[in-house]
């Protein structure tokens, strides 16, 4: 599913991302090598690194 319309981000390119230690929208944008257009997506990233912020502080207990 695409995440960023504007520049063709995928689900999967903001987990690479996260995994490469992104913890920002603008660290996605910076791995994927994309600047924000209209911005829609930047809600939608935020929920995916909170959420996988939250599956690492799960993991570590």
């Amino acid at each position: 599913m695409y995440v960023c319309n504007c520049n063709g981000i995928r689900e999967r390119d903001v987990q690479s991302a996260l995994e490469a230690g992104a913890e920002r929208p603008a660290d996605v944008f910076r791995h994927c090598q994309a600047a924000p257009q209209c911005a829609k997506c930047v809600c939608d990233m935020r929920r995916m690194i909170q959420a996988s912020d939250e599956a690492l502080r799960y993991a570590a207990q």
